[in-house]
């Protein structure tokens, strides 16, 4: 630049971006990119623990489910606590055999029934 005009060279300064205007520039996209990656990750980490929370809910209600089934079908397990019964739903043991005894003859009778069934397909499918 020695060997060039003085005027070429105040053009040529003119020319270049001054180093003092550069740096808000830079300092404010700079801010504008940590903003948004701020955002993105916060954004990121809220969805990752409401799906874990949600995740939890549903095993929760799962085991809960699968407690029911298995009181419902009689097989607690001997660990947990007996269903407490109020005094007006509580059975005799003489009531309960008897109904006991009942839901016995019943699903044999419909285990009868079923074979029934069963005997009258088998005559009506044509032979091969």
């Amino acid at each position: 630049m020695a060997d060039r005009p003085p005027q070429d060279r105040v053009a040529a300064d003119r020319a270049r971006p001054d180093a003092g205007s550069a740096v808000p520039c830079d300092q404010s996209s700079a801010l504008l990119a940590s903003a948004v990656a701020g955002a993105v990750l916060g954004a990121a980490g809220l969805a990752w623990w409401l799906l874990s929370v949600a995740e939890r809910r549903r095993l929760a209600a799962r085991q809960q489910r699968n407690l029911a089934l298995s009181r419902l079908q009689g097989g607690a397990d001997p660990h947990d606590e007996p269903l407490l019964r109020s005094p007006a739903s509580s059975q005799s043991v003489g009531e309960a055999t008897a109904h006991d005894k009942a839901l016995h003859d019943k699903v044999h009778e419909l285990n009868q029934a079923i074979e029934a069934v069963r005997r009258q397909l088998e005559q009506l499918q044509p032979q091969g």
